[in-house]
């Protein structure tokens, strides 16, 4: 997980994720990084779009008990439930590069 996180922590400071600076970020934390898990996390986050990845999250958590709630009370139209689904389904495509990472 602190590899994850190293790599979260080097996109919020807009540094390159790359090997080096995920060992360094890691030594700096007192691990003994793993070269093989840093040089499998830097392969996979190179073709996931990071920003989208954290912008699809909160909104995935969010959404579901607000569309359950306006469901119950209004009867929502078709047209909202088309573009959740279709939000849905991207969200879960942008997830499934992340979740190669763990396991």
């Amino acid at each position: 997980m602190e590899y994850v996180y190293a790599a979260l922590l080097l996109h919020k400071l807009k540094q390159d994720i790359n090997e080096d600076n995920v060992k360094s970020v890691i030594k700096s934390a007192g691990v003994e990084p793993d070269d093989v898990r840093i040089k499998s996390l830097v392969a996979a986050l190179s073709e996931v779009n990071i920003e989208d990845a954290l912008k699809a999250a909160p909104i995935a958590a969010a959404a579901a008990p607000a569309a359950s709630a306006s469901g119950a009370s209004s009867g929502a139209a078709a047209a909202p439930k088309e573009e959740e689904k279709k939000d849905e389904k991207k969200e879960e495509e942008a997830l499934e590069g992340l979740s190669s990472l763990f396991g």
